[in-house]
């Protein structure tokens, strides 16, 4: 059982759309920690260094780098999904960096979770050439985690990308780019299964996957004014949602599994 884990990542990690009732976000990495407070016979510590809009360098540059100085005995690593979203980007460049981030970790000593993020094809706007660079994306990383895990354990990947009941729009936020809380507590889920632990029963992850499916919806013209747009303004002026923000949880802290943040 881990008893420290520390989390990397953009917003996915950070916990975009997985609200609370005072505004703060949540997210699958916070669950995951509760999962593993709830399960140990001793108090786990968790970071968050996740931000909103970081591309896959800083991800794997600052981010990592700090978390291998807090000697976690888990560390989750995702990124890469602002970078295929960009008009031009490399998915060999993207999964090079991802394979050398989790080889600095692992030499360090740390047990990686390394995880695709769910796949929002399905609900976007021009969803194809994600889809087309997610499909990418995916099969380099598999190769490589295929790699590394027939000569060492060090390794638990979590593939939501190939989660194919995770792109039902259920599990969405109105922006259809960050998953709610039911996809989190889906991901949350995902990722307690591979590690062995436990998955609260508070979380309805069952309950939710056994409902009827959403399907696909036509985004409205509202959509495109109060989302689209602004993503756009941002891309054509360099600037990103996570300017000015700072990780919500940067230090090791003790994690109270009876308390969902």
């Amino acid at each position: 059982m881990y008893t420290s884990y520390v989390a990397i990542g953009d917003s996915f990690t950070e916990g975009v759309g997985d609200v609370l009732p005072d505004g703060r976000v949540r997210g699958w990495a916070d669950l995951v920690a509760v999962g593993l407070a709830a399960a140990a016979e001793e108090p786990v510590r968790y970071a968050n260094l996740a931000i909103r809009g970081r591309k896959l360098g800083p991800i794997v540059g600052e981010q990592l780098d700090a978390a291998i100085a807090m000697s976690p005995q888990l560390l989750s690593i995702n990124g890469g999904g602002n970078d295929i979203m960009r008009p031009r980007v490399s998915v060999d460049d993207i999964a090079e960096k991802t394979a050398r981030a989790v080889g600095k970790a692992v030499d360090a000593g740390i047990h990686v979770l390394l995880l695709s993020g769910a796949n929002p094809s399905d609900n976007l706007p021009g969803g194809r050439a994600v889809q087309r660079r997610g499909d990418e994306l995916a099969v380099r990383v598999r190769a490589f985690v295929r790699e590394v895990t027939a000569a060492e354990s060090a390794v638990t990947f979590v593939d939501n990308f190939a989660d194919a009941g995770l792109r039902d729009l259920r599990y969405w936020s109105l922006d259809r780019l960050h998953l709610n809380s039911f996809g989190h507590a889906r991901v949350a889920s995902n990722v307690l299964m591979a590690l062995d632990v436990p998955v609260p029963g508070a979380w309805r992850v069952d309950e939710v996957a056994a409902e009827p499916p959403l399907g696909r919806r036509a985004p409205s013209l509202a959509y495109y004014r109060e989302y689209v747009l602004p993503w756009i303004g941002r891309r054509l002026t360099g600037r990103s949602s996570g300017d000015g923000r700072s990780a919500k949880l940067p230090e090791l802290t003790p994690i109270d599994p009876d308390i969902v943040f």
